[in-house]
């Protein structure tokens, strides 16, 4: 085959030959030993190195973040120990606010455990210290003479603790304290309200009464009011006055001496002897009453014979404040029969002349008075009357508890 025109003439050189050229002759063998002695040039670059993955190499960069999970546990153990610790203080309040409660009911023979309260913390180191920072006691429904107190609260300081060891609380020396009683009306009104009888507050020291008092067999309406005020340094008595007695709308009784107490006619009931002269003619029948209404003799005796005479006297304004000053308890056991013809229940007024004053006050007295303790004082402090109730301020110091 001839080679083309257009081919260079010189044939192409052979690329093994050209890497043959390049062996200048044999290689030179070096010692191991001596080619590991040979020292760097100074100037030449440190060689590269591939990093070690091997278990060095990990355990240093666990090492670098070691302290963060060593904190982060300590710091876990401090919360769950403080939990711990607060859990068992607040397990061993509870404890003794339960053993205190079950002690004062038994000691104080109430109805009902009272409601304990110790405060401070740590508690187990205020009772390692024999010394508790403050101690709350409400009592409820205690009993005070013939009413019965809703809730007695006081609050004690820097209560002193006589103990043998954390287990055994002897007792306790109390240096003071202070607290409020409640007499509520909501038990005066189930208590004293058995004639159904309500109290209400009536301004910052009175008390208010309205209801019904059965008497005779007679539904009679009641008012009366009450001021409160401290009695000695235990104690709250109540001054009734104002007290009457409503015999529907004929008359009205007042207990007492007074010319304006027992039993009167109301303006209604003066107002009827005008109209009926059936009922006039029955009061002015009697001497004894027409002298002391003080009417004339001879215009009783005109009134009496004459219809026209008596509507013109019992019709005159001077009449009506006559009959209304007369006092029908003076008259109802020697005329009975009068009594009557005017619409009163003679039975009725003999028992309201046995409803004195002393005895009517007594049955709406509302005082009582704290125990006095065996050591130690207790003092009322401030009586204050509100919507719901009756509050006193109470004080003590020096008292003792148990042993």
């Amino acid at each position: 085959m001839r080679t083309p025109h257009h081919v260079a003439a010189h044939p192409r050189p052979n690329p093994y030959e050209e890497l043959a050229a390049l062996d200048d002759g044999p290689l030179e063998e070096t010692p191991l030993e001596e080619f590991l002695a040979k020292e760097p040039d100074a100037g030449a670059e440190d060689s590269w190195t591939p990093p070690d993955h091997r278990r060095g190499g990990r355990r240093r960069r666990k090492n670098r973040f070691a302290g963060l999970p060593l904190a982060v546990k300590a710091v876990v153990g401090l919360v769950v120990l403080a939990a711990f610790t607060t859990l068992a203080d607040r397990w061993a309040v509870l404890y003794a606010e339960h053993r205190a409660a079950d002690t004062l009911k038994d000691r104080l023979d109430l109805a009902a455990a009272p409601e304990v309260e110790i405060g401070g913390f740590p508690f187990l180191t205020q009772l390692a210290d024999k010394r508790l920072e403050s101690v709350k006691v409400t009592v409820p429904d205690v009993a005070a003479d013939r009413v019965s107190l809703a809730k007695v609260s006081a609050t004690a300081h820097d209560i002193r603790l006589d103990t043998d060891g954390l287990t055994s609380v002897r007792g306790a020396h109390v240096p003071r304290f202070e607290g409020e009683v409640k007499l509520a009306f909501a038990d005066l009104n189930r208590e004293l309200g058995a004639s159904q009888v309500t109290f209400t507050g009536a301004g910052h020291d009175r008390v208010r009464a309205t209801g019904t008092l059965p008497v005779a067999g007679h539904d009679l309406r009641l008012r009366a009011e009450a001021r409160i005020r401290r009695q000695g340094e235990r104690g709250i008595s109540t001054e009734i006055g104002n007290m009457r007695l409503d015999i529907g709308d004929l008359a009205t009784y007042r207990p007492g001496t007074r010319a304006s107490e027992g039993l009167h006619l109301t303006p209604k009931g003066t107002a009827d002897l005008a109209r009926q002269t059936r009922k006039a003619r029955a009061l002015l029948s009697v001497p004894a009453i027409v002298q002391r209404m003080g009417v004339p003799e001879a215009t009783v005796r005109e009134a009496l014979a004459d219809d026209g005479k008596l509507a013109e006297l019992t019709g005159s304004p001077r009449f009506a404040r006559q009959a209304a000053r007369l006092n029908l308890i003076d008259l109802a056991l020697d005329h009975p029969g009068v009594m009557r013809r005017l619409g009163l229940d003679p039975e009725l007024l003999d028992s309201l002349a046995g409803l004195t004053r002393p005895v009517l006050a007594d049955r709406l007295s509302l005082a009582f008075e704290l125990p006095e303790p065996e050591q130690g004082n207790v003092r009322l402090r401030e009586v204050r009357v509100q919507e719901d109730g009756i509050r006193v301020r109470v004080s003590g110091s020096g008292l003792n508890v148990g042993s």
